[in-house]
């Protein structure tokens, strides 16, 4: 039987992190959990080969102008991270501000907003928000380029108080008109490209590799403005000020957070119809919110210690997006000592089960939960896993087949080997008929010892329900 404690640790290292194997397990168990929270929310300095050696290996990370190296390097660094909750973090701001190369078209600005959203990851939501709203693929995406004064542009207003902050119903058409007023004058230069594709849309002198934010004073609108109530000559850095104070951006954040650490609720768009699955929660964590000074690590640490995340019916009840399943296995295995060429066949296989890294669907982002899975993808999660996790020439199913072998022998029971195998995977707890047919699979194996039949539970483990949820 597992432990408590690691049951515990496992079910927040899946949440928290991309998952965990048995001997991380035992280590964080010893620390104790809250001391495993504090790690995670305090993680120091990330140990992980530099960009410059990594670039070695996997030279198109050099300009990462195309779609799909950012995506790749990113999809190594969550298989590699000794800092799993800051990654996660930054894929869950990646998911709310989805910008996405179809229309940025231009991977090194898409690499550069993945960085920022990765400093500011567990941050104040304020500082977030103004770097995101300096952001180049974030004003190319919403074409805050476009906005000036006398001529506005509403993408970026109306989205960032839709979308980014608070959420339909908490404010009006005017609000959006007003903001967008706010952020005329900002914009990025090193745009020549937007010149109808003009002689200077080239690397020379510096091209799209240098956009950056600039602000133009000279095309600023600095009339008085009315914001959601408040009156003044606001600029964008007054608009987000305004927003971070409102009781529905703690609420709109904290929901976000439920829904991607705790249980998986409607998309955004249904909220203003549908209630929270937990009122009592949301409302702890908007407490925290304003507790912390709008600090999202606050906010966490309440929800990693609070009785809802930690309940034993929380449990296996979200579904792994298909980078967060690509992530967890390849830590498993340990296949990415270093930057392979295989990390580009793993980013493609991620794609086939409906998630592409810095190319989302909408500025909606992705539907999640069950949403993710359909016959084709469910199809190809389960071979994705079950043929990584049952393969025995990977560094990490060595070493758990080897830990396997020393632990057993030949007589032990079929229910043992398959304790073992979910021990080893990450303490993964399965239902009673889930067992039953492992147990089953089991026992027709003979020897509990031979190499190739503990590979061969270990595959089947890989293919349950469980293994696919967090």
């Amino acid at each position: 039987m597992l432990d408590a404690n690691v049951e515990l640790i496992a079910h927040l290292m899946r949440r928290a992190g991309f998952g965990a194997s048995r001997e991380e397990l035992e280590a964080r168990a010893a620390r104790g959990y809250q001391a495993t929270v504090e790690d995670l929310l305090n993680p120091g300095d990330e140990r992980r080969l530099s960009d410059y050696l990594i670039r070695r290996f996997h030279p198109e990370l050099s300009g990462m102008m195309g779609p799909l190296a950012p995506g790749e390097n990113w999809l190594y660094r969550m298989a590699t991270t000794t800092a799993p909750l800051q990654e996660k973090m930054t894929l869950f701001w990646h998911g709310i501000f989805a910008t996405g190369y179809n229309k940025v078209i231009h991977g090194k600005a898409l690499s550069d907003q993945t960085r920022m959203f990765r400093k500011h990851a567990m941050g104040n939501f304020r500082t977030l928000l103004l770097e995101l709203s300096r952001d180049p693929a974030m004003i190319i995406w919403l074409d805050n380029q476009d906005n000036h004064k006398g001529a506005i542009n509403e993408n970026y207003g109306r989205e960032l108080l839709e979308l980014f902050s608070m959420g339909v119903g908490n404010y009006t058409e005017q609000d959006i008109k007003e903001c967008a007023r706010a952020f005329t004058g900002w914009t990025i230069a090193n745009r020549e490209y937007m010149e109808l594709r003009s002689q200077r849309d080239s690397d020379w002198p510096y091209g799209r590799i240098s956009w950056h934010f600039e602000y133009h004073p000279e095309d600023h609108d600095d009339g008085e403005k009315e914001f959601l109530g408040e009156r003044g000559n606001f600029n964008g850095e007054d608009i987000v000020d305004i927003i971070c104070r409102q009781p529905a951006t703690a609420r709109f954040i904290s929901r976000h957070l439920y829904s991607f650490f705790v249980a998986d609720e409607p998309p955004v768009p249904e909220w203003p119809y549908t209630p929270p699955a937990d009122e009592e929660a949301i409302e702890e964590l908007s407490q925290a919110y304003f507790d912390g000074d709008y600090n999202i690590g606050a906010m966490l640490r309440v929800l990693f210690n609070s009785d809802f995340f930690k309940a034993e019916e929380a449990r296996y009840r979200k579904v792994k997006s298909p980078v967060e399943l690509v992530a967890g296995v390849l830590r498993l295995t340990r296949e990415f000592d270093r930057p392979r060429y295989e990390i580009l066949e793993r980013f493609s296989q991620a794609s086939y089960m409906g998630q592409i890294l810095n190319n989302p669907p909408s500025v909606e982002g992705w539907h999640t939960g069950t949403d993710w899975l359909n016959s084709g993808t469910l199809v190809e999660r389960i071979n994705f896993a079950s043929k990584q996790i049952g393969d025995a020439t990977k560094p990490g199913i060595r070493g758990m087949v080897d830990r396997i072998c020393a632990e057993l022998s030949d007589t032990t029971s079929p229910e043992r080997l398959v304790d073992a195998c979910l021990e080893e995977v990450g303490a993964l707890g399965v239902d009673e008929d889930t067992r039953r047919v492992l147990v089953d699979f089991s026992s027709r194996g003979g020897d509990n010892t031979d190499r190739q039949h503990i590979a061969d539970v270990l595959q089947m483990v890989a293919a349950t329900q469980e293994f696919q949820r967090a």
